[in-house]
């Protein structure tokens, strides 16, 4: 256990509050970087070797202080893996400054307002017969599936993604890392 939990534990125990142990548990790393719950998805993105092609999109989208704002966001987040199984020259052509409304459509489409854990995502499709309709701030349609024990995110154009680290906790929402690129109609 960290210090710091250990000062939390010792100080819950002090005033009387009843805890448990999953307040205690560490956000995963992701691309070889610790995601800490007090950064928020931005501060926490730029440091994961994972998602460099998601950080310079969300930047040439102008992205970045609507998302490190208070949100809370939930936001389905593509590797650099997923986004190099786009086409070639997929990227690059949504980089340009020329198509930046088409990039911002395609990031919002990742996308959703408030903040959405896996165990609600994973309730919420049990409730609703195995299929969990939502929008995503863009206002397109992403359907979660589960396949055994898998959570996947299907877009409006028929793509899926695998949800492959979930609950990355942000001060401002959370994170599931997906291993495709959502994509709007």
């Amino acid at each position: 256990m960290e210090l710091s939990n250990i000062r939390n534990f010792m100080l819950c125990v002090a005033a009387g509050t009843l805890i448990t142990t999953s307040s205690f548990a560490a956000n995963p790393d992701v691309g070889g970087a610790p995601m800490l719950e007090n950064k928020n998805i931005v501060e926490n993105a730029v440091n994961s070797k994972d998602h460099t092609t998601l950080v310079a999109a969300v930047k040439a989208a102008d992205l970045v202080d609507t998302l490190a704002s208070a949100g809370p966001f939930t936001v389905f987040a593509p590797t650099n893996a997923a986004f190099g199984k786009l086409p070639d020259g997929t990227v690059d052509t949504l980089l340009k400054p020329e198509n930046k409304v088409t990039l911002t459509k395609v990031l919002t489409a990742h996308v959703v307002a408030g903040k959405i854990s896996s165990t609600d995502l994973v309730a919420k499709i049990k409730a609703h017969g195995g299929n969990f309709n939502f929008k995503t701030v863009s206002g397109d349609a992403l359907t979660a599936r589960l396949h055994g024990a898998d959570v996947f995110i299907f877009d409006e154009s028929g793509g899926a993604a695998k949800v492959t680290i979930a609950d990355v906790n942000q001060s401002n929402g959370v994170i599931h890392v997906v291993n495709d690129v959502l994509l709007p109609k």
